[in-house]
């Protein structure tokens, strides 16, 4: 201080008060930490009562909608075309109706079913079903509501989820998709996810230890059951695997009157061709396919649907709407129509080909300048080695057409050439159909659910030769398309004319023209005949006492015998021959027509 005076340095000073600096220190520090604790108790007394961490925000809560019977509004009824899944079902439902019956003689319920098949055939449509027809609070989520960001919320969930079963025990929970869960920890099929695998263990916990005389039942859903953890597949987990696959012919049938019914339909309706015509729809195809129909009699003006809205809509569905402004030049017009008259012609010539529906040039959203759209005569489970191969000749015969008329070929058959390909590898590599390999299998499908698609198990010596394989046989079936086309020219000439000129003809009209280029009597419509009067139609008299007929088939030699017989006991008019023919054959032959597949 004495030195600050000598200097002459001005200078004050104070004594603190001891009191203010306590005041100061609890404002500063303590106060704060104060604050924060206060808040950091609240949030914990928030979070434990929420169930852990994330059950503070919600996240650790389940997801699952809880539906009762008069929520769903569906029943079996509502399901068709899986009558074997219903069947398996059916005893789950009754099994929680009557559970007494069931534990007298000592039975337990399966724990839990899975639903396997492609997308869009009724799975959570079923499981929906299985609800309404039970009467008893129904749980339902998909797979990857289980899963999010943070790690353990899946395993919280899936105890969340028990927890509220056990209480609204009997239920029924439905975990669609659960392949988003329940695949396996094979590093193969995408394992390694530490929050995927802890949702699957505590799903597998869980399902050991509820105990299934309380009513409890799983339905899980997947399409792709081959990547799912064997562990959930063993007994005393998901017991039973309901196969829901495409339907056949009369389940086709069956659920396009399930979505008709709230339609109006008009008398031309028949859905028994609707359903030749849609062989490898799924349910949710056909839903389509009638709403489009129904959409496309509104916007015609019509009050009813008819049969031309429901073949309509299924073109829709497989090849998109009418590409109205797309306006092809005349070059490419006549390019479509030949390659089109193409297919056609060579389904026309080939016996073991479809007929002929209807061949179109108009462009399609879905990509397609034109197509040929052909229905079976008959729903068919097996296809045999002649089928096929006719099915690859039909399938190149557009490009042989192209080649043929204008001596150049496009880019329009690169479809045709990729479903080609993939018959014939089909045929080399998994049905034995190869003078080569023989009986070999050299594929897996994968995915079949799915797309379906085949992986060569085989060497890449073999590959390569299965390569060289196919290309010899698309070579061969392309040759053969030419040589047919060739020999056909003026029918091809006539028909790709006229299609050029109407741009859309009727299978009826292809006929009729191939027909009459081809010199071939149009067959009678003998619908109502008897058997022996059809016989007798098809027969054609001459004057000098021969005849022809247009029939053939096993049942051939006896039909000319029959004929023969009356022709030659009568020497009358070739009207006569065939009243006499009539009664002759249904005397000595009454089930000749009847046995045959002319009819």
């Amino acid at each position: 201080v004495p030195l600050l005076k000598r200097k002459g340095i001005e200078f004050s000073g104070y004594i603190p008060d001891s009191n203010s600096s306590i005041v100061e220190f609890l404002v500063v520090y303590v106060l704060p930490f104060l604050f924060i604790y206060v808040i950091c108790a609240f949030v914990y007394r928030r979070i434990s009562k929420g169930g852990g961490m994330m059950g503070g925000m919600g996240v650790g809560k389940n997801n699952a909608k809880v539906y009762v019977q008069k929520k769903t509004g569906v029943t079996f009824k509502d399901v068709a075309g899986q009558d074997e899944a219903k069947e398996s079902l059916t005893e789950i439902v009754d099994f929680l109706h009557n559970p007494d019956k069931y534990s007298k003689i000592g039975a337990k319920l399966p724990k839990g079913a899975l639903l396997v098949g492609p997308p869009g055939t009724g799975k959570t449509l079923l499981a929906k079903a299985v609800a309404g027809e039970a009467n008893v609070p129904f749980f339902s989520l998909a797979g990857s509501d289980f899963v999010e960001m943070f790690v353990g919320v899946g395993a919280s969930r899936v105890r969340d989820l028990f927890k509220e079963a056990t209480k609204q025990a009997p239920c029924i929970i439905f975990i669609d998709e659960i392949d988003a869960i329940g695949k396996s920890r094979d590093s193969r099929y995408g394992g390694g996810n530490d929050e995927r695998e802890q949702t699957l263990n505590q799903l597998l916990a869980e399902m050991d230890g509820f105990d299934s005389s309380k009513g409890i039942f799983i339905l899980a859903a997947t399409n792709r059951p081959e990547v799912l953890d064997k562990a959930l597949l063993r007994p005393g987990r998901l017991d039973r695997r309901v196969i829901v696959d495409k339907p056949d012919l009369k389940g086709r049938i069956e659920t396009l009157k399930v979505h008709s019914k709230d339609v109006l339909m008009d008398d031309t309706v028949n859905f028994e061709e609707i359903g030749l015509a849609t062989s490898g729809a799924v349910g949710s195809d056909l839903a389509n396919m009638i709403n489009e129909a129904a959409i496309a009699a509104v916007k015609a003006g019509r009050k009813y649907v008819s049969q031309k809205d429901l073949f309509e809509a299924v073109e829709v569905v497989i090849a998109g709407k009418e590409k109205k402004d797309r306006v092809l030049s005349k070059e490419e017009k006549q390019t479509v129509a030949y390659h089109e008259v193409g297919h056609a012609l060579v389904t026309a010539l080939k016996k073991d080909s479809e007929p002929v529906q209807k061949i179109t040039i108009v462009p399609r959203t879905m990509g397609s300048l034109g197509y040929v759209m052909q229905v079976p005569e008959e729903e068919k489970y097996l296809q045999n080695k002649d089928e096929l191969m006719a099915r690859l000749v039909t399938l190149v015969a557009g490009r042989a057409a192209e080649e043929i008329v204008f001596g150049k070929v496009t880019t329009g058959a690169a479809n045709d050439i990729e479903k080609a390909t993939k018959i014939a590898k089909a045929m080399i590599t998994q049905y034995g159909m190869s003078d080569r390999f023989g009986l070999m299998n050299l594929a897996t499908v994968d995915d079949p659910y799915l797309n379906g698609n085949a992986r060569l198990d085989c060497s890449d010596e073999t590959a390569a030769q299965i390569d060289e394989e196919v290309k010899n046989m698309l070579k061969e079936c392309y040759e053969e398309a030419k040589q047919l086309l060739i020999e056909n020219r003026d029918v091809l000439d006539k028909i790709a004319h006229y299609l050029y000129d109407h741009e859309t003809i009727t299978g009826k009209e292809f006929m009729k023209i191939f027909r009459e280029v081809k010199g071939i009597p149009e067959p009678v419509d003998t619908t109502g005949f008897t058997h022996s009067e059809k016989v007798a139609e098809s027969v054609t008299f001459n004057e000098d006492g021969s005849y022809s007929s247009t029939l053939s088939g096993p049942a051939e030699s006896d039909i000319w015998k029959g004929i023969g017989d009356a022709s030659s006991d009568t020497a009358s008019s070739g009207a006569d021959n065939k009243d006499t023919a009539k009664s002759t054959i249904n005397e000595e032959n009454p089930d000749i027509f009847n046995n045959s597949n002319n009819e």
